[in-house]
């Protein structure tokens, strides 16, 4: 069954899904910067676009472009900046 997710004001959303790999979201963004926080380990990777990346415990930003990934650990939170429409998977685990 897919579901449908919408956050900060309809400028990110997703479609969440279960398979053989285990739970997955697959999502778009609109330009803008977000902050999120995890209930699960989340293993992200970049689809489409650039973000720019800040992780809970990082000093400075990081960049990720397609094909890129990144991991942010449970009960975390995360900051995430993109100068225009980006992508992503991410594999909850």
């Amino acid at each position: 069954m897919l579901k449908n997710n919408e956050y900060f004001d309809g400028k990110v959303k997703s479609i969440g899904f279960e398979n053989e790999d285990g739970v997955a979201t697959v999502g778009v963004m609109e330009a803008g910067e977000y902050e999120f926080g995890t209930s699960t380990d989340e293993f992200m990777t970049v689809t489409s676009g650039t973000m720019e990346v800040l992780l809970t415990d990082a000093e400075n930003w990081k960049t990720f472009s397609k094909g890129d990934h990144f991991f942010v650990g449970k009960n975390k939170s995360f900051k995430v900046k993109s100068a225009g429409a980006a992508a992503y998977l991410c594999i909850y685990r």
